[in-house]
């Protein structure tokens, strides 16, 4: 059996001749079809049934049940028309603290305009919102409430700024307390500006993260907060997880990477939320 481009082909014999049959290459290889498509998903890109469908030359059925096999594992998520990748933003803190700092400050110094003097402002648990807190300015009289431990030590003794730590259970994977001791003692607060932490985040999908408990108390953040903000790197944009936190409609800000595509920054301000770009670092000398 030989493959061409296309086709499959192979030679059969009978008692009075020898002859090639031809077939569609993907009827024999549908593994090779959804690795394929498997491959896109963890290399972080969203994939749409009806180009896979012409790409591949199968129905949009057979690509659907593809789709539907990798949700089911948890390898994806399914979304109208098609899958999104899940999120890489699954690693413990310890770990994403050290991750691509310079472009998350970039993130945070781009945050730095939404600030006003005398606010409260909450600073979710977040690789990101850690560097954000090292570039909060001293003079603005800010009252600043975290849930994590790292963004707790950065604030520690910082002049200018009133500092309130919430207590409870600290979560490793994100280095922050959660649970419902957490959502109970962010009651007591009225936020001005919430720098909301995510794990992943789609124009269908809007917000989601990995652990139960942490997306709980983001919810019980959102219910506190006159206005929400979220930074965050591209490779969580266009991606999902499990528990579903927010649409994006619950957002008021979003700073993203200066990379972002201009037809994804379309879509993502079609959703009604204020979108800042980042400027190139080439753009900031």
């Amino acid at each position: 059996m030989r493959s061409g481009i296309g086709v499959t082909f192979g030679l059969v014999t009978t008692e009075n001749a020898r002859y090639y049959t031809f077939m569609p290459i993907d009827a024999h290889l549908p593994s090779l079809r959804r690795r394929t498509i498997l491959k896109r998903l963890n290399d972080g890109h969203p994939v749409v049934a009806t180009d896979l469908a012409i790409e591949f030359g199968v129905s949009e059925d057979a690509i659907r049940r593809d789709l539907r096999d990798f949700a089911a594992k948890g390898l994806c998520s399914r979304v109208y028309g098609g899958a999104l990748p899940l999120s890489p933003a699954s690693t413990p803190i310890a770990i994403r603290m050290h991750e691509a700092p310079d472009r998350k400050r970039a993130l945070a110094r781009a945050a730095l305009p939404l600030l006003s003097p005398g606010q409260t402002v909450f600073l979710d648990s977040g690789s990101t919102n850690a560097l954000l807190a090292a570039e909060l300015p001293t003079d603005l009289n800010l009252t600043v409430v975290t849930n994590s431990v790292p963004i707790a030590g950065t604030l520690m003794g910082k002049p200018g700024i009133t500092l309130f730590m919430i207590g409870g259970r600290i979560e490793p994977q994100t280095g922050g307390s959660v649970g419902a001791r957490a959502a109970s003692e962010v009651q007591r607060f009225r936020f001005d500006l919430c720098f909301l932490g995510t794990c992943a985040l789609s124009v269908s999908g809007g917000l989601s993260g990995f652990e139960m408990d942490d997306v709980d108390f983001k919810r019980a953040l959102l219910a506190c907060s006159q206005a929400t903000a979220v930074m965050v790197t591209t490779e969580k944009l266009e991606t999902t997880a499990p528990h579903r936190i927010a649409p994006l409609a619950a957002i008021d800000h979003l700073i993203v990477e200066h990379d972002v595509s201009a037809d994804l920054l379309a879509a993502l301000g079609k959703t009604g939320i204020a979108v800042v770009a980042v400027s190139p670092p080439d753009a900031a000398r």
